[in-house]
């Protein structure tokens, strides 16, 4: 059973992270479209939230990412006593800043963004093959894996479709640095265990 939650989580982790992370376009055509007034008898709907900016892409070092493996384990304990959607937290945010300072980074904010630019190409590593084939070949990949998949029950394999097909409508950027899919190539078993695995 854990050998089908496994790909299903990181299908689910990916489809999370690719809407994310790659609704650019979305965000383009709300900065661009006209605001119009509705018509006075019509009922207003609520606006939809603005999609999220994808990250800021840098060309990754060796360093950052032994930085990043050996910061790993602390900040999932740090993170993992973090609610959902709960406040900011100053005593949270200096742990945090620590340990990403322990570990080679001016602070937490840079490790986020190198944390961000590795999943960004994590997300394009075909898992059985451990090969750099794109985020949309490994998402058709997944889709097609629940698709066939005869174990999982309806509703959770509707629910993971779902996900995954709207992570499919928004393109994923191109990687502009092509060295960070060597080097995330290169620690590709240690990074998927310790960032998948967080999602």
């Amino acid at each position: 059973m854990r050998e089908i939650l496994r790909p299903l989580a990181a299908a689910l982790g990916l489809a999370a992270m690719t809407a994310l992370l790659f609704s650019s376009g979305a965000f383009a055509q709300t900065k661009q479209a006209p605001k119009q007034a509705p018509p006075k008898a019509a009922k207003q709907q609520p606006a939809p939230p603005p999609a999220p900016v994808p990250p800021k892409q840098i060309a990754l070092t060796e360093k950052q990412i032994e930085g990043v493996l050996a910061a790993q384990p602390e900040m999932e304990k740090i993170t993992e006593k973090v609610q959902p959607n709960a406040k900011p937290d100053p005593k949270i945010d200096a742990q945090l800043d620590a340990v990403a300072k322990k570990n080679g980074f001016a602070s937490y904010a840079e490790y986020d963004d190198v944390t961000d630019n590795i999943n960004m190409v994590l997300a394009g590593f075909d898992p059985q093959t451990k090969q750099y084939v794109g985020a949309e070949a490994v998402l058709k990949a997944q889709i097609a894996a629940v698709q066939a998949d005869k174990k999982m029950p309806a509703k959770d394999k509707k629910q993971a479709l779902d996900e995954m097909n709207a992570a499919l409508k928004t393109p994923a950027p191109a990687i502009e640095n092509k060295g960070n899919i060597d080097l995330v190539a290169k620690y590709y078993d240690k990074l998927a265990a310790a960032l998948q695995d967080d999602q």
